[in-house]
């Protein structure tokens, strides 16, 4: 959609985190849009503010540290200024992952900064996102009320131990990353046994050297019960950054040892040599598009707990692995569950301490169905299911919202989705689509979540990606009426929806 700000694109964003469970928003690395605080305020959404990725030490050229000396007195006491009557504002981050951090000025300038916001604003603590070892006691901890950790879970007890009342924070977590509906086989904790061409595996198990899974994360939170929380990296994907398949030595800034620095170094200069074609990131819950990636449910067995849920993963259309094993894991809020394929049980399994996906690794593929019942306190609790789909021979359109505003900014996501007869998405369908918009609308963008597929969001056709394409449409600025959206597909049913701009 471009640079500018769009309410409603923002609203739906965190619609569906809070679909997912969370309560919590870190801006990065910069001062947030005002509109975006509008909504946290009206949708009760807690925000840590976050003002800078540098201080005088800079990332890379011409970054903030140029202007830092001069600017950044004036800068936090604006942001504070302008952010402080926000109720959503629980905090105020100074800065994430600074050079500076490991510097002899870095506690003077932790304490300096702190106090130009607290000369605005004394009612909110002031944190920031550490990716050093040393700033939990060699005095940068003491500029600041809450104490940031990024990733380094380890780093948890000792700092509980170094600072046993200042509060703590999971300040940036996890960066799992993944490729919405893709699946690898065999099943390892090996992420080069996760990779397809420039995708990643759904099965939550991979990441970068200096994170970790969701699973770690939630096991470090609960052995450490005195952190307030997590802000995982990232909610969305987002253009750009598409690790691992990329050469952008600012990854290297996440690391605290120099061993594991030397390491990644080395392994980015590999990858250099290889021509990417990946646009976007892949560690986001939730794909560039808005649609749910596995993880998702992940997070939302955990953040949910009194939300009966259940869900399976991988898919269940493998042709080429009859009689092979393909593991099969759920995601559930439930503390057991019981696994079927085709009405035979697969077995009964039960969370253990620190536990939260259940997993059967045996699983042997035949076409059919995959069935679990989830059970809490040994009662049922939520059920799940995926089928072996019939060939893709429809399209299914579905609106977001069936009235939109006739202001010309308001919009409509419609999700299509590539169906077999019974209505069912087709894993892996790559149909090309073309999209039609006519009366008091026009298409604004059209995306499908792939990482590495080029073409224009501006396009008027574009590839399904695992049995999904989304078209944005947005009102006519002034003009009421029905607005009717087409899908067509070659060989498939084509299928239209209308919703009405008032």
């Amino acid at each position: 959609m471009g640079t500018a700000f769009n309410i409603r694109a923002a609203e739906r964003q965190l619609e569906i985190l809070k679909e997912m469970g969370f309560n919590s928003l870190r801006t990065s690395h910069n001062m947030p849009a005002p509109e975006l605080l509008d909504l946290c305020d009206k949708m009760g959404i807690l925000v840590m503010d976050e003002s800078f990725d540098c201080w005088q030490r800079g990332k890379t050229p011409n970054d903030y540290s140029v202007l830092f000396d001069d600017w950044s007195a004036r800068d936090l006491r604006a942001e504070a200024d302008r952010d402080r009557n926000h109720p959503s504002v629980i905090m105020w981050s100074i800065g994430n992952e600074m050079p500076d951090l490991n510097t002899p000025i870095g506690p003077t300038l932790s304490a300096r900064l702190s106090s130009y916001i607290k000369g605005e604003d004394a009612t909110r603590a002031t944190v920031f996102g550490s990716n050093s070892g040393k700033a939990m006691n060699n005095g940068l901890e003491k500029g600041v009320d809450i104490y940031g950790q990024n990733y380094a879970v380890k780093n948890y007890p000792k700092f509980k131990a170094l600072n046993p009342r200042q509060p703590f924070i999971g300040s940036e977590t996890s960066s799992t990353v993944s490729s919405r509906g893709e699946y690898y086989f065999p099943v390892t904790s090996n992420i080069n046994d996760s990779k397809g061409l420039f995708q990643i595996s759904s099965f939550d198990l991979y990441f970068p050297y200096w994170a970790t899974t969701p699973d770690v994360e939630f096991k470090a939170l609960e052995q450490n019960p005195f952190a307030m929380g997590e802000y995982v990296w990232t909610g969305f994907d987002y253009l750009g950054e598409p690790t691992p398949f990329n050469s952008d030595i600012t990854n290297l800034l996440n690391f605290s040892s120099q061993a594991e620095k030397d390491k990644a170094e080395k392994e980015l200069k590999e990858l250099g040599k290889i021509a990417c074609p990946s646009r976007s990131s892949y560690f986001g819950i939730v794909d560039l598009c808005g649609f749910k990636k596995d993880r998702f449910y992940l997070y939302q067995s955990v953040w949910k707990p009194e939300l009966p849920m259940a869900h399976i993963l991988p898919h269940w259309n493998w042709s080429d692995r009859v009689g092979l094993v393909t593991p099969v894991q759920v995601y559930t809020s439930g503390d057991e569950a019981e696994l079927f394929v085709n009405g035979v049980s697969m077995g009964r399994k039960k969370k253990a301490q620190y536990e939260y996906r259940l997993r059967w690794d045996s699983v042997v593929y035949q076409p059919g169905e995959v069935k679990v019942v989830a059970y809490k306190n040994g009662e049922k609790w939520a059920e799940d299911k995926v089928k072996t789909t019939g060939d893709a021979s429809q399209l299914k359109l579905s609106p977001d919202k069936k009235t939109i505003k006739t202001y010309g900014y308001d919009l409509s996501y419609v999700t299509v989705t590539v169906a077999d007869k019974e209505g069912l998405q087709v894993p892996k369908s790559n149909n090309k689509i073309q999209f039609e918009v006519t009366g008091a609308g026009e298409i604004v963008a059209v995306d499908n979540g792939d990482a590495t597929d080029l073409n224009s969001f501006q396009s008027n056709e574009y590839k399904a990606f695992n049995g999904l394409a989304l078209v944005m449409v947005r009102s006519k600025k002034g003009v009421s009426g029905k607005i009717t959206i087409t899908a067509k597909a070659d060989g498939l049913k084509s299928n239209e929806v209308t919703i009405e701009s008032k």
